[in-house]
């Protein structure tokens, strides 16, 4: 079986509250990007043993640490070892440390996954539940549909926001940002705006009052990035961000005709 865990931008990011725990409470539109995507299958092990092999961009650590292989696991602990060994592959094409949620795409596509082809018989609320232990902003690929998100990012209302008829065109530099750097940096504050709003306001307003918090920061450390978010808007952007804490930029356009 094979499907195809797609990337995602945050349109509007606020950081506005450190929590106890550590945690930063946010505020945000996780938005999916069908068209870019991994490729993840599975097959029986061909030797009774499962197995993970990656392919297509390089991934830092050993495969064991990846959240398709935890999610694959996890799964074996909440139901008892129902599942029987499998040779994983996953094709990396969603760049790591780019704020496009692609680890976290492919996690929650394998809980799915192997949902349907074993006939697990789990809701959505429970494999949102699963995928929140693997991640934050795992859940958010359960649904995969444009959501309002707050608390640490689990906490999701879906929204009506659609963008079929823009093109929305990603730039990754190849910067990795350190998410955990990236929150160390951030001085909370307030929301700017109310971004359950966004689908009745004009696209080519966003900028005005539409922001990445993290954007502050992380330009002064890596100024190229506010550079391609300048060229975007020169090119013709009517929005343009950097997504979740980068290094990803995204220009919305009018679609080419």
């Amino acid at each position: 079986m094979i499907t195809f865990p797609n990337a995602k931008i945050n349109i509007g990011l606020f950081v506005t509250q450190k929590r106890a725990d550590g945690y930063h409470e946010l505020e945000t539109i996780f938005y999916p990007v069908k068209n870019y995507k991994d490729a993840l299958e599975m097959v029986p092990a061909t030797n009774g043993v499962t197995k993970m092999n990656v392919s297509g961009l390089a991934v830092a650590g050993n495969p064991t640490d990846n959240l398709v292989w935890k999610a694959y696991h996890l799964i074996q602990s909440k139901l008892n070892g129902v599942l029987p060994p499998l040779d994983i592959y996953l094709h990396k094409a969603i760049p790591m440390g780019a704020g496009l949620g692609g680890g976290s795409a492919d996690g929650a596509f394998m809980l799915t996954m192997l949902n349907e082809a074993y006939h697990l018989k789990q809701d959505t609320a429970t494999l949102c539940d699963w995928a929140l232990e693997l991640g934050s902003d795992c859940p958010f690929f359960i649904n995969n549909t444009p959501q309002y998100a707050t608390g640490r990012g689990e906490v999701m209302q879906a929204i009506s926001l659609d963008l079929s008829g823009y093109e929305i065109k990603i730039i990754t530099p190849g910067i990795h940002v350190a998410t955990k750097d990236a929150f160390h940096q951030i001085t909370p504050q307030p929301a700017a705006f109310d971004l359950r709003t966004l689908s009745v306001a004009d696209i080519a307003q966003w900028k005005q009052y539409v922001q990445n918090d993290f954007e502050k920061t992380v330009f002064s450390k890596h100024p190229t990035l506010q550079e391609i978010k300048n060229k975007l808007y020169e090119d013709g952007a009517l929005y343009a961000s950097m997504s979740g804490t980068g290094s990803a930029i995204y220009g919305i356009f009018e679609a080419s005709k």
